[in-house]
């Protein structure tokens, strides 16, 4: 979501920000906890997508 994973905790809860304007986390493991949902529906739609590419 910011890089290469060397982002400190503001960071990453200014990108969750961003991504989902209306997420409200309590605390910096909330953050984190949506960044990692984030980023795993991003690489299950780059998968889904590679897949339907490879049937064509």
């Amino acid at each position: 979501m910011v890089g290469t994973g060397h982002a400190d905790k503001d960071q990453i809860h200014h990108m969750v920000k961003v991504l989902l304007p209306r997420a409200q986390p309590k605390s910096a493991d909330a953050a984190d906890a949506l960044a990692i949902a984030i980023c795993h529906a991003h690489h299950r739609g780059a998968q889904s997508l590679a897949k339907r590419l490879a049937r064509s």
